[in-house]
């Protein structure tokens, strides 16, 4: 019996068009998500009961977060999530994408079918690959499920919710938190909205120097120095 040779192996993946190397194809998922963090947003919705005049009822939310820098674009919220409604908001995050400094290109989804076709083929108008996640994989899409886990544990679960303008102030309140002073541990534990120069802070300062922040009626703070 004859040895097969390492260059006989190689032509015939060649001709097969497969890549001889060890690597092939596009890498891991892992390397997909850093590969293009700068220019990959995800998005997803978590939901709330909600008390109504005709008792409770699932409101659902639909936000947007880059994965980069983890910033959070808050969509609307609705009681029906329907594809008219799914227009309007991407169309709205459309004119979000084209604002920002850097273009987006991919974004993550999960196979939910309040994603429609529609959703999809207007994100694919303005130049942005839609990446669906697969199903019962949360990990896939997991800067996105944090965030959920972190709007829920830090807020939603603190309030009895009345009425949809409730839950938007809850919402709009804590995601402007959120993307301005919540420290993240995805970027070094520091807030979003950066860090004032360390060598312009004393040692020490006294309690008057320090001014306290309040969120969502004291339930989040943040703490700083007090304007001279």
């Amino acid at each position: 019996m004859r040895n097969i040779t390492r260059s006989t192996v190689k032509n015939i993946l060649k001709t097969e068009g497969l890549d001889p190397g060890p690597k092939r194809g596009h890498g891991s998922w892992d390397e997909f998500l850093k590969r293009h963090a700068q220019t990959l947003w995800a998005c997803d919705f978590f939901s709330k009961k909600v008390w109504t005049a005709k008792g409770l009822v699932d409101v659902f939310v639909l936000f947007f977060i880059h994965v980069g820098t983890r910033r959070v674009y808050l969509g609307g919220l609705t009681t029906n999530p329907d594809g008219p409604w799914m227009k309007q908001q991407v169309q709205k995050v459309a004119r979000h994408f084209g604002d920002q400094p850097i273009k987006a290109t991919y974004l993550l989804h999960d196979q939910d079918t309040k994603f429609t076709k529609e959703f999809d083929v207007i994100v694919a108008a303005e130049g942005v690959t839609v990446v669906k996640v697969g199903p019962l994989a949360p990990n896939m899409n997991a800067v996105a499920e944090r965030f959920v886990q972190s709007v829920r544990i830090e807020a939603l679960d603190h309030f009895i919710v009345f009425g949809e303008e409730h839950l938007r102030h809850i919402c709009t309140e804590y995601v402007a938190f959120y993307n301005q002073f919540r420290p993240h541990q995805g970027v070094g534990n520091e807030p979003l909205g950066g860090l004032p120069p360390s060598d312009h802070l004393p040692e020490a300062l006294s309690l008057a120097e320090v001014q306290c922040q309040e969120c969502l009626g004291g339930l989040l703070n943040h703490y700083s120095r007090r304007a001279a």
